[in-house]
């Protein structure tokens, strides 16, 4: 078992609004009235009011080499990643004091925005006391899942060394990855849909020392599930060109919910003899508003139970890997029962499921 003490979060301070996305993609791409009435619902109907990106409006009517937007990733990726990890280790919220940076034991990165050699975890390392013998597990292209496999690989890395403790580091900065030339309806869906940010998640061993400075109830991860589903690798992805990376994003994803992610959790739950109406919340990665509806949909539940998946996703937008903190770092917030349980999720490039089944106590 695990415990998650701990979440933090590195907000960018550009903040758009969805209207002024409309306005710079009308301005940016050279569309007629009929295509605009084609496309702009996209924007009205994504249930997000505002994100954070990292670099300002003016930045997206021009265009960039891969090497211009790989240098803007390693700057940002940093900065905010600092930012997540030093809220994270002193959130007063979840913890009666700040954790030392001496204390982690391994540090898991997780990203598919940029690239980077030596991997960012290094850097991170560099510009924090961390202990010359820290692990490192950096993770790479798991996209939208990649925060819910990272809990599950830093869960069996704690699982293994239950006195250890962990730190999970999640950013993604997805407008740099724009390209001005693509008008491609992925290009125009993933402007509608993605932000930039940055989360961390401290998880601790059931015998570490540092169990100590719990605060509050806190999610114990219990069980781990992991599922991919053969000839769907076009469904999500990267798409590598000259200009960078560019979005591959299928109007197939919603129906996958109703299949893929109803057969993973359906037998999820039978194989932990959990009925789901146990379920006490959702931790749902909001990969969009109809990812969210097809969720709801297959449970036949109203959005209490994913009202956090809601709320950041009307807030950040998509933020891929990292949003599913944002979504537990709002559920922290609360004081949950002791003995709840919570499900969360999230869909990624492969096609692949993740799921992990938490238990809130002491």
């Amino acid at each position: 078992m695990a415990f998650v003490g701990s979440v933090g979060l590195g907000i960018p301070k550009h903040e758009l609004y969805q209207d002024e996305v409309k306005q710079l993609i009308t301005n940016i791409f050279p569309y007629n009235e009929k295509q605009l009435a084609r496309l702009m619902p996209v924007y009205d109907n994504a249930l997000i009011e505002k994100r954070q990106l990292v670099v300002e409006a003016s930045w997206f009517k021009e265009s960039h080499t891969f090497k211009e937007k790989n240098d803007l990733y390693q700057k940002y990726a940093i900065d905010y990643s600092l930012e997540a990890m030093d809220r994270c280790l002193s959130n007063q919220t979840n913890l009666s004091d700040s954790i030392p940076y001496e204390a982690i034991d391994t540090i898991a990165f997780v990203s598919s925005t940029g690239i980077a050699t030596p991997s960012l975890d290094a850097h991170l390392i560099n510009e924090r006391p961390f202990r010359n013998d820290v692990s490192r597990m950096p993770l790479w292209g798991l996209g939208c899942a990649g925060g819910a496999s990272g809990l599950s690989r830093v869960f069996d890395w704690i699982t293994a060394h239950p006195t250890k403790t962990a730190l999970l580091v999640c950013c993604e900065l997805c407008s740099l990855t724009f390209q001005r030339e693509d008008s491609s309806k992925s290009n125009i869906v993933g402007t509608a849909l993605f932000g930039d940010g940055a989360s961390a998640a401290l998880i601790i061993g059931e015998d570490s020392p540092y169990r100590r400075y719990q605060k509050k109830t806190m999610p114990k991860i219990v069980k781990t599930s992991s599922h991919i589903e053969k000839d769907t690798l076009s469904v999500m992805g990267w798409d590598v060109t000259n200009d960078g990376l560019g979005v591959i994003f299928s109007k197939s994803i919603p129906s996958l919910v109703n299949t893929l992610w109803k057969d993973h959790l359906t037998q999820f739950l039978s194989d932990n003899q959990i009925v789901k109406d146990s379920i006490h919340s959702y931790i749902a990665h909001p990969g969009g508003k109809k990812v969210l509806e097809a969720m709801e949909n297959v449970l036949q539940l109203t959005d209490d139970k994913f009202r956090y998946s809601y709320q950041v996703l009307k807030d950040h937008g998509n933020v891929s890997s990292a949003t599913v903190l944002y979504v537990l770092h709002e559920w922290m917030k609360e004081t949950v029962p002791v003995q709840e349980l919570s499900i969360l999720s999230a869909l990624g490039p492969g096609f692949s499921s993740e799921l992990l089944l938490l238990e809130w106590g002491k």
